[in-house]
């Protein structure tokens, strides 16, 4: 009888140790490896971003004229958000590919390609940690910077009219609330304000805001009821009403300038931190290969 055909017999020059180690059923995946490097990509990402927030908010400053200016903090942002994504990176790889096992029997092309999966497996695992594990941590200390530069951008950008139009949302309370006190500025008794009055002329003041501005019969009937309710002759109190929605629409303006600028702001920043991850991504694999490169040597 015929002694079976092994797959040494078929492939001549080819040992059993050198088969059976190819073909071992073990993982080729060091997954201790990629946690370290994970946790150590992580870490150093949050120091990272604790130093960079600290750099930032001793920049900035609430005065105006002081401190760096908003293009200067964003232009900052960016540049160490990729320091960050490139430092952290480049040491979860490292690790990742100098921890892991070494691959006996193995060709030097699929150990190239193991060590740069790894690498950016850590990568990857270290993502998701920053943004499961420490989102807290994060939220708390990029919000109170967030909050202080929205504050600081709408002081600057509304100025006083703006200012007076802003109401609490919490409250309820109309947003031309301050624009219809206005109109009813006098130096009469405050009891003699009629609360169904101020209604009305508020909804027909927001009604010609929306429409762009107020028509011809309702500026009439305004300038009648502030002329009444005030004293004023009538021309006085149409002027009073023209101004006061000319400043009701610069201060919509204004509103809607910010809101441009925050939307472009936003799209800004999520495309330079997918660039910045990517960035991470790459650095992550290839330190990997240098990594494990030591590690066989």
């Amino acid at each position: 009888m015929e002694a079976p055909i092994s797959s040494a017999t078929l492939r001549p020059g080819l040992s059993t140790t050198a088969a059976v180690g190819n073909d071992a059923p073990a993982s080729a995946v060091s997954w201790g490896a990629i946690l370290a490097g994970a946790f150590a990509a992580a870490a150093l990402a949050l120091i990272l971003l604790l130093l960079g927030t600290g750099l930032g908010l001793s920049a900035v400053s609430p005065w105006a004229n002081e401190g760096a200016s908003a293009k200067t903090v964003g232009i900052a942002a960016i540049v160490w958000m990729i320091v960050v994504h490139l430092s952290s990176s480049a040491i979860g790889g490292y690790i990742a590919g100098r921890l892991r096992t070494k691959w006996l029997d193995v060709k030097m092309d699929e150990i190239f390609f193991r060590d740069t999966a790894h690498g950016l497996v850590a990568w990857a695992v270290g993502v998701v940690l920053t943004a499961g594990l420490l989102t807290s941590a994060a939220t708390a200390i990029v919000g109170g910077t967030a909050k202080a530069g929205v504050t600081i951008a709408g002081a600057t950008a509304a100025g006083g009219a703006a200012a007076g139009a802003a109401q609490s949302t919490g409250s309820g309370e109309d947003a031309n609330a301050y624009f219809v006190d206005a109109l009813f500025r006098s130096d009469r008794s405050r009891e003699e304000d009629d609360p169904a009055m101020r209604e009305e002329v508020g909804r027909v003041f927001a009604n010609g805001l929306r429409q762009g501005d107020l028509s011809a019969a309702d500026k009439s009937y305004l300038a009648q009821v502030v002329a009444a309710r005030t004293g004023l002759p009538q021309p006085e109190a149409e002027k009073r009403v023209s101004d006061a929605v000319a400043q009701a629409k610069a201060a919509e303006v204004k509103a809607r300038e910010a809101a441009d600028a925050a939307r472009k702001a936003a799209a800004h920043l999520s495309l330079w931190t997918f660039l910045a991850l990517l960035i991470g991504a790459f650095t992550a694999s290839y330190a990997a290969t240098v990594g494990g490169k030591h590690r066989d040597d």
